[in-house]
């Protein structure tokens, strides 16, 4: 290893001062920013050279601008914890060694709001994977923590023995955004948890044993998920997934006959195939492959479910052909099965146009699993079905201690809830005249305006949120009156869902443009903000670009402030899977950093 002062060799005291200058009156208002161009600069300027080119890239590197961040109002409190060093020693010595972080140099974060997250030293990063797909809303949602907080204050823990508010308001609420038939709720803490309540219902329910889940799906990482979760990668080496048996996976990208997709950005293989009456014609070939694993692999076809994902989520946000699901459910009843969807990732209006990702494919499943979004981040999760499928539970004993819990049925509540919380009131006159108007809320939906004037006189209440409205009142029992019109329009939802039909196609047709700049850039693909962008090493063979490639990326975006996921079984999907609060401005900071990431030059 050879140590390299470039100041030898460039005398950048002459060259690069008014280049330095420059971009520290550029960039002096916006501390972060200027953060990172000094850091970056002082590595560029004495540096470890362990590549032969590193020299002259560092030297490129200078005249790379930082782009700057969207704006955030949000003051990061200072971190007070143990010391960077002290916290990754703790981590080596007391947690599990299976625990692997983030990127070349893991983050200390502390703080976060929204779609922003903030490490120990206070630099902001915007959040594009969400938790691993589970911050819905956003982080520290005022609304969300405000349910929380006032659930804490009153009561904490029960379990079910006792009957508590929440958790039927809660059970309601969330069967009242399912289907008619789909109305018994069981809550449990994860998604692992949920898919091995699915498993045990659909095998008491048809008395059968065997279950089919597709290759490169994932769905719990315990034991009894094991067989159901069909990527080597996540599977340990002993006896697992007894009576599981894996479809071949209908990927219209880098399977066997391609496809098109339920998708904004289409693979660069849909020309395989052509779509007739709304189903792609590689379909019917994928369906082909899941007979025979029903005809060869099972005792005489009999089936006690089959499990899919809407959208894969850890296997790289991989879509299946247009049509397959529904044709797929089909086959399954046919042989006596019941058909699983889980919504773990793809739940709770994240594939925007619809709240449940199954929807989207035409079909009613006959059991859902839930989970990650539906708190927000607050461990719970849920399995709801069928009264008849539920009834079958009831042949022993069952009980699950922290599952519906008072908290976080208050956080559950809150979040399909989904309105804002807090109701700006704006008050004119046309006159002086003294009044009081107060605004009272409690933890669901309901609240009172109270108005008290001590004259007669004319004056307009606004109470804006998505949307604004201006009812004008001539005196005080105008107003009593009309505050059920008030009350309908306060309450209005944040529109999540929608936002995130709008901004996550907006981000898709983003990013497909960086397809079409960059070799490596295979495909973009999803829906709403379930969005995945698989790398190759060039778009003629598909092969999934290097580990080492991959971390440079991810490292150039996460030192610009992008947080982003990853995963696919090679490890070459991007995985964009933000809080569903961001906006175009965050849409279009991330397309410029990646652009800057994807430069050939950054990528030796």
């Amino acid at each position: 290893m050879v140590r390299t002062t470039i100041q030898a060799k460039y005398p950048w005291p002459y060259i690069l001062w008014p280049y330095i200058l420059s971009n520290i009156l550029k960039y002096m208002y916006n501390p972060e920013t200027f953060g990172m161009y000094v850091k970056r600069k002082t590595l560029a300027m004495q540096c470890v050279v362990t590549h032969p080119n590193m020299e002259d890239r560092w030297r490129r590197s200078l005249w790379t601008q930082v782009p700057s961040m969207p704006a955030c109002e949000y003051l990061c409190p200072t971190y007070k914890g143990p010391d960077y060093d002290e916290v990754v020693k703790l981590k080596g010595t007391f947690l599990n060694p299976v625990l692997v972080t983030h990127f070349s140099q893991p983050l200390l974060i502390h703080d976060g709001h929204m779609q922003w997250l903030f490490d120990h030293t206070g630099k902001r990063y915007l959040d594009l994977f969400g938790g691993i797909v589970t911050v819905s809303v956003g982080h520290c949602h005022p609304k969300v923590l405000a349910a929380a907080t006032e659930q804490l204050n009153k009561l904490w823990h029960t379990t079910n023995i006792y009957l508590h508010p929440k958790i039927h308001e809660y059970a309601q609420r969330l069967a009242e955004k399912l289907p008619a038939d789909l109305n018994v709720v069981y809550f449990v803490n994860s998604g692992s948890e949920a898919n091995d309540l699915a498993m045990m219902m659909a095998r008491l329910y048809t008395g059968n044993f065997d279950i089919i889940s597709l290759r490169n799906s994932y769905h719990g990482a315990s034991p009894y998920t094991a067989g159901l979760t069909a990527q080597g990668t996540w599977k340990y080496n002993f006896a697992n997934g007894f009576g599981i048996h894996n479809a071949i996976n209908p990927d219209p990208y880098r399977g066997l006959w391609g496809g098109h997709r339920d998708s904004p950005v289409q693979s660069v293989r849909s020309n395989e195939s052509e779509v007739v009456d709304g189903v792609c014609s590689s379909t019917q070939k994928y369906i082909d492959q899941l007979q025979e694993v029903l005809m060869y692999s099972l005792p005489k076809g009999k089936l006690a479910a089959f499990f899919a994902e809407s959208i894969q989520g850890v296997g790289g946000t991989v879509q299946y052909p247009l049509g397959y699901l529904k044709k797929a459910f089909e086959l399954v009843r046919s042989h006596g099965g019941l058909c699983v969807s889980d919504e773990v990732q793809t739940g709770f209006g994240r594939t925007g146009e619809h709240f449940w990702g199954f929807e989207g494919h035409g079909v009613v499943p006959d059991i859902v699993t839930m989970a990650k979004g539906m708190g927000n981040g607050f461990p719970i999760a849920a399995v709801v079905t069928t009264s008849a499928v539920a009834k079958t539970m009831s042949q022993a004993l069952h009980f699950n201690t922290f599952g519906g819990n008072p908290v976080a049925s208050a956080v559950g509540v809150s979040v399909l809830e989904d309105s804002t919380s807090s109701f700006p009131i704006t008050v004119s006159q046309d006159s002086i005249s003294s009044f009081t108007i107060t605004v009272s809320q409690d933890s669901t939906s309901s609240f009172t305006i109270t108005v008290s004037q001590d004259s007669t006189s004319s004056f307009t209440i606004t109470v804006s949120q998505d949307s604004t409205i201006s009812p004008t009142f001539t005196d005080y029992q105008d107003i009593t009156s009309s505050l059920t019109v008030c009350d309908y329009m306060v309450l209005e939802e944040e529109k999540t869902q929608e936002k995130a039909l709008e901004v996550g196609t907006y981000f898709l047709h983003s990013l497909a443009k960086l397809r079409e700049e960059y070799p490596v850039v295979g495909d973009v693909r999803g829906k709403g903000l379930m969005i995945g962008m698989e790398m190759v090493q060039d778009s003629t063979s598909r092969t999934p670009l290097s580990p080492h490639l991959m971390m440079q990326i991810w490292d150039t975006c996460k030192d610009h402030g992008v947080l982003l996921g990853k995963g696919g079984f090679h490890g070459n999907v991007f995985r964009i899977k933000p809080p569903m609060c961001i906006n175009r401005d965050d849409v279009d900071f991330t397309v410029t950093v990646l652009r800057q990431a994807l430069q050939p030059t950054n990528l030796l």
